[in-house]
């Protein structure tokens, strides 16, 4: 893939970390985008969902976190992560043009999103999950969803049947509680999206989730800042 946006580099409390920065004309919102525990953001599914979110007319900031920045394997603690993503939401925000500005993630970029809102230190107009890590692999009662319950602003899950990091019913179970979500089932999908029988690129995997996070975002992002919600005291 050839690539498109601009390289920037994001001060952070651990240091500095690596952007893209994708921005089309008059943009409906702008998304950005962390990446999973394994692979950093220039990783084709990254590159692929971010740069089809711009296709459709909406802003992407996409980043490392700073143990991935550093070559490190084993992924920052939340105390550690949280700052980071924090010092890359301000970074879109000051970019952006005052559109609404919304949080993304893969797996663990995703629940540090969920976690970084809960505890207030971003305050996006809604979060959209790539394959939320509900509990580990193999161990369904070790659920990560306590942080969730706090949280108002529009979420959308989108999730793969096979997941082996949230089983169907258990995350069904915890959207029905959270008035503000919605799961869109990506039938056969396992934790990477991937289909047995079906081949794709990961680039193309991540861009074909794209036209349903955008739908999601335009149908509910606040007109306003004021319309945005932290979470709930």
């Amino acid at each position: 893939m050839s690539e498109r946006g601009e390289r920037i580099t994001i001060p952070t409390p651990s240091g500095d970390v690596s952007g893209v920065w994708l921005r089309p004309a008059s943009p409906d919102a702008t998304v950005v985008v962390a990446h999973g525990a394994g692979a950093g953001m220039d990783h084709p599914f990254m590159v692929g969902f971010a740069e089809a979110l711009a296709d459709l007319g909406i802003a992407t900031l996409r980043f490392n976190f700073a143990y991935m920045e550093a070559g490190k394997r084993l992924p920052d603690r939340a105390p550690r992560a949280i700052p980071v993503w924090a010092a890359a939401f301000e970074e879109a925000r000051r970019r952006s043009d005052g559109e609404p500005v919304w949080a993304a993630g893969k797996s663990f970029g995703g629940r540090m999103a969920s976690m970084a809102l809960a505890e207030g230190a971003i305050d996006p107009a809604g979060l959209i999950f790539l394959g939320y890590p509900l509990h580990p692999a193999g161990k369904p009662e070790k659920l990560r969803d306590e942080h969730l319950y706090g949280l108002r602003v529009p979420m959308l899950f989108l999730q793969g049947t096979r997941d082996i990091l949230a089983t169907r019913e258990l995350l069904d179970a915890v959207a029905e509680t959270l008035p503000t979500s919605t799961v869109a089932w990506q039938e056969g999908g396992d934790h990477s999206f991937a289909v047995k029988g079906v081949k794709r690129t990961a680039d193309e995997v991540g861009a074909a989730l794209a036209p349903q996070a955008a739908g999601f975002i335009r149908g509910r992002s606040p007109r306003s800042p004021a319309d945005s919600g932290r979470p709930s005291a």
